[in-house]
């Protein structure tokens, strides 16, 4: 009898030590929703605090990628379920304008950060400045805040700003390689109209064509490039660019319409170098 109790307290142990070894597998580990990502900048009214964040120090001029989240300055908590939309505006000598843009999304169920996109066609001056207004519903109460931002210019040109020879003003905008390899990259492209001074629609069915160069080495182009087009409706335009080697490299493009009709751009030759309008990227 006392045998056949020792042998069960042993077998019930080795049971819990499973037991607890497998529930500590098991455990879900703790995501730090804020992980590669600064708070550049925290807007604030009478009842919360909008913090925004990027993967970069700040906002600049091009395709913006940003998250933000909304604290209650009460209780020092964080809101989930908000409903969250933004307008940027540039404030000119004699007029003003917003840019392309995203709506703004909740990232996940009973997540406190919210993304979106501003793409910033034009940078910050000594007497032009954008500011961000965001408007925002919890629990069927509205708020809204207000602040003038930073959008300093780029280093290198990622964005271009023209009227097509069809009279519609476009914005073409480089959104990815961020990190260009000595590789075929996968390119992604923003392509926009101005509607109007506040609006600023998705391009559907049109193609970027590019011709990558590298004006120090001869203006040599490289191989297996593919031109950017969508996927569907809405989207951004995705293509393959290949970079052969390190340096500087300036990217002709030329933006085409469905009738294959070229609207703003010229195809490089002998004795045409460069296009009028251009990516740069130097790695």
């Amino acid at each position: 009898m006392k045998f056949q109790l020792k042998k069960t307290a042993i077998l019930l142990i080795v049971i819990l030590a499973f037991t607890s070894c497998s529930t500590s597998d098991d455990a879900q580990p703790i995501v730090d929703e804020l992980e590669g990502l600064t708070m550049f900048t925290e807007m604030v009214n009478d009842t919360h605090a909008i913090e925004l964040y990027s993967e970069n120090s700040g906002l600049s001029q091009g395709y913006n990628t940003i998250k933000l989240r909304i604290k209650d300055k009460v209780t020092n908590t964080y809101i989930q379920n908000a409903q969250v939309s933004w307008m940027p505006i540039m404030h000119m000598a004699m007029m003003n304008h917003s840019c392309p843009k995203s709506e703004i999304t909740q990232m996940a169920n009973e997540s406190n950060l919210y993304e979106g996109f501003i793409m910033f066609q034009m940078a910050q001056n000594d007497t032009e400045y954008w500011d961000l207004k965001i408007d925002y519903t919890i629990n069927n109460v509205n708020y809204t805040v207000s602040e003038v931002i930073d959008v300093p210019a780029s280093d290198k040109r990622t964005v271009n700003s023209f009227m097509g020879t069809d009279n519609v003003r476009y914005v073409v905008a480089l959104i990815e390689p961020n990190d260009p390899k000595v590789a075929v990259n996968d390119m992604t492209v923003g392509v926009w109209k101005m509607q109007d001074m506040m609006t600023f629609p998705v391009v559907d069915g049109f193609t970027v064509k590019f011709d990558p160069r590298m004006p120090s080495m001869g203006n040599h182009s490289s191989p297996n490039n593919v031109n950017a087009t969508q996927t569907s409706a809405g989207d951004l335009y995705y293509g393959k660019l290949s970079l052969t080697m390190t340096g500087y490299w300036k990217i002709s493009l030329q933006l085409v319409n469905a009738e294959n009709t070229v609207l703003k751009g010229e195809e490089i030759t002998d004795t045409v170098s460069e296009s009028s309008i251009f990516f740069e990227i130097e790695f």
